[in-house]
């Protein structure tokens, strides 16, 4: 049995052979080797070459099914090796789509919780990753949104630990949002391109 932590109930919960140190490897592995498909990299590159790493590889179901208990543990080792401020930072965001565009109203695993956002590049349907990083590439903060969530809304929260200037792109233009950071000890740059002038005044989007 084991004790929820959001309501402290208990529910019995099926033994696994499976590691904690194992999930936390197969989650990091899957990222680094850029698969686009977790099935497709648990199937045919796990199960297929890495069986002597992994002597006790469950079902690719049950891998899913194990993989969350994993989150809390990935999260405190982001923590010990995310990189440090260096004065000089970069905010971008990135879409995560959870289904293709037509398979939106059929779609049921998170439903309720992504929504419909736009890129560049078009519509999508899920989250968005925000992420900054130091010039060294280094991961110093990120939070995981709504799809349709507005790029600069996260900010003030992401660069709460750092301080001097953090490049972004055009999503970021705000001159309010430039003010409200500055008095936190950052200063905005962003794409002069995309400053509009009307009279004399900047006029920001």
């Amino acid at each position: 049995m084991n004790t929820l932590l959001n309501n402290g109930s208990k529910r019995r919960r099926r033994p696994t052979q499976l590691s904690l140190a194992e999930m936390m490897t197969l989650v990091v592995l899957f990222h680094q080797l850029r698969f686009s498909q977790f099935k497709v990299f648990y199937l045919y590159h796990v199960r297929l070459y890495l069986r002597k790493e992994f002597p006790n590889l469950p079902s690719y179901s049950r891998c899913v099914e194990l993989l969350p208990l994993s989150a809390l543990a990935l999260t405190a080792l982001f923590e010990s090796i995310k990189g440090k401020c260096t004065g000089l930072s970069v905010a971008d965001s990135t879409p995560i789509a959870v289904c293709d565009n037509l398979r939106i109203r059929r779609h049921k695993v998170f439903d309720g919780i992504a929504e419909r956002g736009k890129t560049s590049t078009g519509w999508f349907f899920g989250f968005k990753l925000h992420v900054i990083i130091n010039h060294l590439g280094e991961i110093l903060s990120f939070r995981l949104t709504s799809g349709n969530t507005d790029d600069r809304k996260p900010l003030p929260e992401l660069i709460k630990d750092l301080s001097g200037c953090l490049y972004a792109d055009k999503g970021y233009l705000s001159a309010s949002l430039k003010q409200q950071l500055k008095t936190m000890g950052i200063n905005l740059i962003t794409n002069i391109e995309h400053e509009f002038r009307t009279n004399k005044k900047t006029l920001y989007f």
